[in-house]
């Protein structure tokens, strides 16, 4: 059987010595094609006698991993997002594995493709944040057996791991705190369609408005579109109605941006003639003025319980699954009216 030539191996020495071409040693390495199991024992034997180090999937074919993760999660969704990427990091380096990121773009297609190119690096599990309209992906991780756990975006699936924060309760909650200051008349800025937070959080305001007493009015609830420019456009849609709002929920940080920008442009007086609370806590929540009533999630948290979901997955691949809410916390400010 022929050998290596030169003194750093490469695939193509690797094709040489296991007696099979560049495009398979290629195949086994990226798993981008199922190999004969003959054929991959070959090539598996022809790196671990050259010491092929050409690439960390390769060395993990032998040592049995890369001790590295995946996250796919949509980075330009809500700065939430880069915050709970801080936490998944240092959670995962305090473990010893290193992060691999990719960004979705919050479209399905791209997630797609995203998790199949974390896949080919040989990611030992993936976090995944889903898409609105996601379902394919998550079916396809969990029918091929590979380790996942859904980040923040949850569903009602229980054959995979999830963790997020609470979201019903919490946003009705803050619905209730409104009403008990006497607003009737409270909107809602909803999150984009599709996602399950949107969904789960407007469930939570309609509950607030039933435990208070208030009835369910449609017109009062406008879709944000998880945007700056839908925060605005919803306020706006909002004061123009016959009878407006005197109270506001606003179901993320990003449209609250919005939100504030359109009060300040229509002289709204927050926290006096006007009530707002929000979910999520930016960093400049107590800044503004009036400081913002929020629910804040626990950020660390999620990130740190879902490194170790997908660890403890990858170590015991027939655990049980399992789904982790965790509740946020009021920040009680000034932005209600109190």
């Amino acid at each position: 059987m022929p050998q290596p030539k030169s003194a750093r191996p490469t695939q193509r020495d690797i094709a040489e010595l296991a007696g099979v071409s560049i495009t398979t040693v290629s195949h086994v390495v990226n798993g981008t094609r199922p190999v004969a199991p003959e054929t991959k024992a070959a090539v598996l034997a022809a790196i671990e006698k050259t010491g092929y180090t050409g690439d960390a999937i390769a060395r993990s074919l032998v040592t049995g991993g890369t001790r590295s993760i995946g996250v796919a999660i949509s980075l330009f969704a809500n700065p939430y997002f880069a915050a709970l990427m801080q936490a998944i990091e240092r959670e995962a380096a305090s473990a010893g594995y290193t992060v691999l990121l990719a960004d979705t773009h919050d479209t399905v297609a791209t997630e797609q493709d995203t998790v199949r190119t974390l896949r080919s690096r040989r990611v030992e599990g993936l976090l995944l944040t889903p898409s609105p309209g996601d379902g394919a992906v998550i079916s396809e991780l969990v029918s091929l057996g590979v380790p996942v756990v859904l980040v923040d975006r949850l569903t009602t699936r229980t054959d995979v791991d999830q963790v997020g924060s609470e979201n019903i309760q919490a946003t009705s909650a803050l619905t209730e705190h409104l009403a008990s200051l006497g607003h009737r008349r409270i909107g809602l800025v909803a999150g984009a369609p599709g996602l399950s937070t949107s969904e789960e959080r407007t469930l939570g305001y309609r509950l607030g408005l039933g435990r208070a007493g208030l009835s369910w009015n449609p017109e009062l609830v406008v879709s944000g579109q998880s945007s700056k420019a839908g925060g605005s456009a919803a306020l706006r849609r909002l004061m123009e109605l016959s009878d407006p709002p005197t109270a506001l929920v606003v179901a993320n940080d990003v449209m609250m941006v919005g939100v504030l920008h359109e009060a300040r442009q229509r002289d709204l007086r927050v926290g006096r003639e006007f009530g707002i609370v929000g979910y999520d806590d930016a960093e400049w929540a107590d800044l503004v003025e009036p400081p913002l009533t929020t629910m804040a999630q626990p950020i660390e948290e999620i990130g740190r319980r879902a490194v170790r979901l997908l660890l403890s997955r990858i170590s015991d691949p027939n655990r049980p699954p399992e789904t982790l809410r965790l509740p946020p916390r009021l920040m009680h400010r000034h932005s209600c009216g109190c």
